[in-house]
């Protein structure tokens, strides 16, 4: 089968950042399903692992990554239970395992779900990491109900990115909370206030812009950006006994003892904790893919997907990561296979 690979990290400029190469089709044992992919969808961990995973060394054998797939299931393991051959699935993989940029992919079916029918490949393909990235924060980590916190205030950082966008829509419409997102220019504005954002506030001078729209403080907050950057503003920002949610990797430490006297609760998020600990809830991630695929075809929630290249390419997925290193994209990049 093709896939599309590294061996060393470097930057995406270079010609050998990403290399198109031949390996065997790989064979579904135990819980495992053999994908065919029909399109994926890029994240900053891809680009993260591109850069830092091979720094030092040069692999014998490419490296294949990407955690955003849909496909068709083509063959099982012998405890499949979940699916059978022919079913349309989507899902967001295991960061210890091959990945998906290439035409065949092995995925334990505890974390996959069924596709959206609603959506396209691509629509679909956009969805699983982000979604489960934000419904883990909101749900399982903070613990959020929708009937005790409805109508809290909830601030997101990074409205317009991939997670950020899928947060603002669960947030809204699901948990029915009154979203404040971050977002500074005017595309990234209009896009926050079509997810559902009740208001889009400038990052760059947080604690007055929050204050501005008639906040003093807020019940939650969900960092998808930086926590260093943001840290002392979380600190005068969140209510006493609120919740700060935080999937961003902070280069200094936070000093979390700030949060002692208003006994406020942090929270990390990996979304890639389950599958990397075979935790014993593992097959939560079949569920909670599930329920988002049934609020995408009922239209409670839609697809954050924005741009959309198309081919098993070394060019394309050159240029996904650039656009991805840019800082700069709004919702989520998809690939065609």
């Amino acid at each position: 089968m093709k896939a599309i690979g590294f061996k060393t990290s470097l930057s995406i400029e270079k010609e050998d950042s990403f290399i198109a190469f031949e390996t065997p089709k790989p064979t579904p044992k135990e819980h495992n399903l053999l994908v065919k992919v029909q399109a994926v969808s890029v994240n900053p961990v891809d680009f993260k692992m591109r850069q830092n995973s091979a720094k030092e060394t040069v692999l014998e054998t490419p490296k294949i990554i990407g955690w955003d797939a849909v496909g068709i299931v083509e063959a099982i393991g012998d405890q499949v239970s979940l699916f059978k051959v022919g079913d349309e699935v989507y899902y967001a993989g295991d960061i210890t395992k091959p990945g998906s940029n290439a035409e065949y992919q092995l995925i334990d079916e505890r974390i996959v779900g069924r596709k959206p029918k609603s959506l396209s490949i691509e629509q679909a393909a956009a969805m699983p990491l982000t979604g489960l990235t934000a419904w883990e924060i909101l749900f399982d980590r903070i613990r959020i109900d929708a009937e005790k916190d409805k109508g809290k205030t909830i601030l997101i950082i990074g409205g317009a990115g991939g997670v950020g966008s899928i947060a603002i829509q669960l947030a809204k419409k699901v948990a029915g909370l009154t979203v404040i997102a971050t977002a500074s220019r005017p595309e990234s504005i209009e896009w926050c206030k079509q997810q559902g954002a009740d208001f889009v506030v400038n990052h760059k001078n947080l604690i007055e812009e929050v204050r501005d729209a008639g906040f003093q403080q807020v019940d939650f907050i969900l960092d998808f950006v930086d926590a260093n950057q943001y840290w002392n503003a979380f600190v005068e920002l969140i209510k006493p006994q609120g919740h700060i949610g935080c999937i961003s990797d902070p280069v200094e430490n936070v000093n979390l003892r700030q949060l002692k006297g208003k006994s406020v609760s942090f929270h990390w998020e990996s979304m890639f904790t389950r599958s990397v600990f075979q935790t014993e809830d593992m097959i939560a991630q079949h569920y909670i893919l599930n329920k988002l695929a049934h609020l995408l075809d009922n239209g409670t929630i839609q697809s954050t997907l924005k741009t959309t290249l198309n081919g098993l390419t070394v060019s394309n997925f050159k240029e996904a990561h650039k656009l991805l290193e840019s800082g700069s994209t709004i919702g989520k990049i998809a690939i065609r296979i």
